[in-house]
């Protein structure tokens, strides 16, 4: 079995602490067609919908992740950028 990442276990931390708060999550898997730089996940609780990267520490957004977070924010969408279940903490508070 291999070794999670630091970015995978993000992920289930944020995940988690989403499903603990009574929001309805779920990933977003890359494919063919699929937009380029999509977030990793996207969250629903009360007509509010957020799109979700998940990094590590030190992980960094890539030209298309940039790009994505640009489109969503531009047409009024909620993009998060989360090292831990903090990060979207502190966002939803701010919200």
């Amino acid at each position: 079995m291999s070794k999670p990442t630091p970015e995978n276990s993000v992920k289930k931390e944020v995940k988690k602490w989403l499903q603990l708060n009574g929001w309805f999550v779920f990933p977003i898997l890359q494919g063919l067609g699929a937009y380029k730089g999509i977030s990793d996940f996207i969250a629903v609780k009360n007509g509010d919908v957020l799109f979700i990267e998940c990094k590590a520490p030190k992980g960094t957004q890539s030209e298309n992740q940039i790009k994505f977070q640009a489109d969503i924010e531009e047409h009024g969408g909620y993009y998060i950028l989360a090292r831990g279940y903090e990060d979207v903490e502190e966002y939803i508070e701010s919200m």
